[in-house]
Order: C-alpha cells, then sequence, then structure tokens
C-alpha cells in the first residue's frame, strides 16, 4: 500500500463551534460517529471502540495526541492485535458561517494487507462518516 494519505475534505453549512462540539462531545459523537463508551480532547487521553466491516469487528485502540481548541484534533488509531499504527487528524477551517473539515488519515500503509485494511476500505469508511453521518448530524435544524 502506498504511504500517501487518505485526506477528505467536505464543507458544512454548520458553524465552526457546532462541528467542533460533534467530533469532540462524547454525547454527541454517540449520536453520528462510533459509540466510544468515553471521550475527552485531552492530549494522552486513551479510548477505545468497536467497529469494522459486515464480516468482522475490530477493537480501536487511540491516544490523542494534538488539540488546538476549536481547530484541530489529531489521535493515533491502531487495532487491538493487528500490527500498524496511524494517525486520524480532524482539522476545522471557518468559512463564514460554513466550516470546512479536512481529515487526514496517516499510517494506513503499516497495517496488515487485509481487505478491512484496504485503503478503499478507508475510503468508503470515511465518505460515509465524514461525508454523510457528519454532515447529516451537524446540518440538522
Amino acid at each position: 500500500m502506498s504511504a500517501q494519505p487518505f485526506v477528505i475534505d467536505r464543507v458544512y453549512n454548520a458553524p465552526a463551534e457546532r462541528v467542533w462540539q460533534a467530533i469532540t462531545d462524547n454525547n454527541q459523537m454517540k449520536k453520528w460517529y462510533f459509540d466510544i463508551p468515553d471521550f475527552k480532547p485531552v492530549v494522552g487521553f486513551e479510548f477505545t471502540f468497536t467497529g469494522g466491516s459486515e464480516e468482522k469487528t475490530y477493537i480501536h485502540l487511540c491516544r490523542v495526541i494534538e488539540v488546538i481548541e476549536g481547530k484541530k484534533l489529531s489521535h493515533t488509531w491502531r487495532y487491538q492485535d493487528y500490527e500498524g499504527d496511524s494517525v486520524v487528524t480532524w482539522e476545522l477551517f471557518p468559512e463564514g458561517d460554513k466550516t470546512r473539515l479536512v481529515l487526514t488519515h496517516t499510517g494506513l500503509e503499516t497495517f496488515p494487507p487485509l481487505k478491512d485494511f484496504a485503503r478503499e476500505s478507508f475510503t468508503a469508511g470515511w465518505t460515509e462518516i465524514v461525508g454523510r453521518m457528519l454532515k447529516k448530524y451537524v446540518e440538522k435544524a
């Protein structure tokens, strides 16, 4: 797999504060993202969640590594019992009453060559999560 990071760029019809709360507030995250039992946007905070494909679920092991309040959140992303380490970075850019979100997922090439860890799987997953689920959540009336 190429060492090229996966990047998805979307503009939401919502203010940056609403998008920031959606990606950092545990109660809001459960409504559109994964059911993360506990989450705090604090450097060093570790969290886990379960997710995957229809065939198999995986335990995700993550640790917050950077927080710039209202603008940037980065965390590690790896899988229990599998090699590989990656980093997911969420960056927010206010554009008037809208918000541009750029999500970058680096390190995908470090995962084993399994179908669920293929670039196409991440592309489909992040497109659904960021392109549809988060958009629908932050743009609701």
